[in-house]
C-alpha cells in the first residue's frame, strides 16, 4: 500500500521491449536506501517489483495487463517518473490509501495558473469518473491530490507549488496521458451494495441502510 506522497523523481535508464511486455531501468537514489530485492516501489503510481538493484538504479517486470491499463508503454530512456516505497506500518499516513494499481488513463486537456497554484484539468472515461467526487481524492501518475471539481467529461485538480516542482506533474502539457487510480473505498462500497446474483450471497448492505445509520 501507498500513500501518494511522492518521494523523488527517478529516471528511465533502458527500456527492453518483449513482445507484450517489457523490462525498466530506473535511476533513482532515495527509494533504494533500504531497497531489497522483491520489494515493491510505485512507479508513476503502479506498484511494480524490484527484480535487481544496484547503487543506484534497480529494475521491474511491467506486464501485459499493466501496459494496456497505464501510460508506461510510453516511457523512453531519459523519462522522468515518479517514485513512492511502499507504507510501513509505522509510518505516517499523509496521502490517502493508494493500491498502485491504476484504473485507467486520463488525458490533461487544460492546465492554468491560478495566483501560486496551478489547476489541471483531466478528461476521463465515464466508468472512472463515475468514482471521482468533489473534494475527494484521486491519484494522479501516483500523486494524492484532492479533486477540486468534476464535470461528466473531467475533473480538475488545484496543485501547489511544491507539488509541481518534486513531482512529474511540473513537466506536464496539455495532450500528455497520466495514469489514474479512482478511491478504492468508493469501488468497495458500490461492490458491496450491488446485488448479488443469487440470494444465498446477496449483501445486506443497501443504500437505505446506509442512510439509516447516518453514511
Amino acid at each position: 500500500m501507498f500513500t501518494g506522497l511522492i518521494e523523488e523523481m527517478g529516471t528511465i535508464h533502458a527500456v527492453h521491449r518483449s513482445v507484450l511486455s517489457e523490462v525498466l531501468t530506473i535511476g533513482a537514489s532515495t527509494v533504494l536506501e533500504d531497497a531489497k530485492i522483491g520489494d515493491s516501489i510505485a512507479v508513476n503510481g503502479i506498484c511494480l517489483t524490484i527484480t535487481s538493484r544496484t547503487a543506484s538504479s534497480f529494475t521491474v517486470d511491467v506486464m501485459h495487463e499493466t501496459l494496456n491499463r497505464s501510460s508506461l508503454v510510453e516511457l523512453r530512456p531519459g523519462s522522468r517518473v515518479n517514485l513512492e516505497r511502499a507504507m510501513l506500518a509505522n509510518g505516517r499516513f499523509g496521502g490517502h490509501i493508494v493500491s498502485g494499481h491504476v484504473d485507467g488513463t486520463g488525458h490533461i486537456t487544460n492546465i492554468r495558473k491560478d495566483d501560486i497554484a496551478h489547476w489541471y484539468t483531466v478528461s476521463a472515461a465515464p466508468n472512472l469518473l463515475r468514482y471521482i467526487v468533489e473534494k475527494g481524492s484521486i491519484t494522479i501518475d501516483g500523486i494524492s491530490l484532492t479533486v477540486a471539481c468534476v464535470t461528466d467529461r473531467d475533473f480538475s485538480v488545484s496543485v501547489i507549488p511544491h507539488t509541481s516542482s518534486v513531482t512529474t506533474l511540473g513537466r506536464k502539457s496539455c495532450g500528455d496521458v497520466v495514469n489514474l487510480e479512482t478511491d478504492i473505498l468508493g469501488k468497495y462500497i458500490e461492490k458491496l451494495i450491488t446485488p448479488a446474483e443469487t440470494p444465498s450471497t446477496q449483501s445486506h448492505l443497501t443504500l437505505s441502510f446506509l442512510k439509516e445509520t447516518g453514511f
